[in-house]
């Protein structure tokens, strides 16, 4: 198993701002449970790991390979 690197990621549709510059690594092995109340952006950070949502702003690596990378263009 690889851990899991997000570094400032960020996803926006329109004027919202789902997810802003979030930071979380997960180690081989370790369990993580995203808490929190309804539109604070769980789901977009899950879809955006999965590939399902194109980020708008950071990184995501799994391991030592880098699965999306944005640079911030607004």
């Amino acid at each position: 198993m690889s851990s899991l690197k997000l570094r400032q990621i960020g996803k926006r549709f329109g004027h919202v701002v789902a997810v802003s510059g979030l930071d979380l690594e997960v180690a081989p092995g370790e369990y993580v449970a995203l808490l929190g109340p309804s539109g604070c952006g769980k789901t977009t950070t899950l879809r955006m790991v999965a590939g399902f949502e194109d980020i708008d702003e950071g990184e995501i690596e799994a391991g030592d390979r880098l699965l999306s990378s944005k640079k911030r263009n607004y």
